[in-house]
């Protein structure tokens, strides 16, 4: 009888925390996404996972941020869209927590210079590589391309977290290879990526 109300006891704890893990998962998703959509680039540093920030140097994140949104060549905006995240199971591998999440995140890049049909294709080309995806459509009267993709934010939960849900944005090249430097092979396989 006392193992039966342990038993029980134990599931509805694990139950419990299971649904504030991914409440409060949803939560910082939803914030991690707004910062991006506001160029909020203060909030991004501090919900990014702290070994991102710490390979940089904050000033300089902060500084590579605003380069990705905006520089000589193009201005990158997020497109107005109401996100439906899905979010993957959530793992713990190793004493480390992950989920993976996707959405619909199309983005439109405007572009400084006029592009002809020679540079359309050589930048549509350039933003294929750089995003991962094939969905690339160039605008000649509005100079720009319209890119729709899938993006993916990797969650993550462990003690240089303080146990709070950090994120890398699959979108950044910097951000996938410094996943790829953090996290053994046998671990990304498990996460899914």
């Amino acid at each position: 009888m006392k193992s039966k109300t342990y038993i029980t006891t134990l599931l509805l704890v694990s139950c419990f925390s299971f649904a504030q893990t991914i409440e409060k998962l949803k939560t910082e998703t939803r914030k991690i996404y707004d910062a991006n959509y506001n160029m909020d680039f203060d909030t991004i540093v501090k919900l990014s996972y702290p070994k991102i920030v710490s390979h940089f140097g904050k000033q300089k994140f902060l500084d590579k941020l605003d380069k990705d949104y905006q520089n000589e060549e193009y201005r990158m905006r997020l497109q107005l869209v109401a996100p439906v995240f899905e979010y993957g199971p959530i793992k713990q591998i190793d004493g480390i927590t992950f989920c993976v999440i996707a959405y619909k995140n199309p983005v439109r890049y405007f572009f400084e210079t006029k592009l002809d049909s020679n540079t359309s294709l050589l930048k549509a080309n350039f933003l294929r590589e750089k995003d991962r995806i094939r969905d690339v459509l160039f605008e000649p009267k509005r100079n720009s391309f319209n890119v729709r993709r899938i993006s993916k934010l990797i969650a993550i939960v462990d003690a240089s977290t303080n146990n709070e849900w950090r994120f890398f944005n699959m979108d950044d090249v910097a951000q996938r290879e410094l996943f790829e430097t953090f996290f053994q092979d046998s671990v990304k396989k498990q996460v899914g990526y």
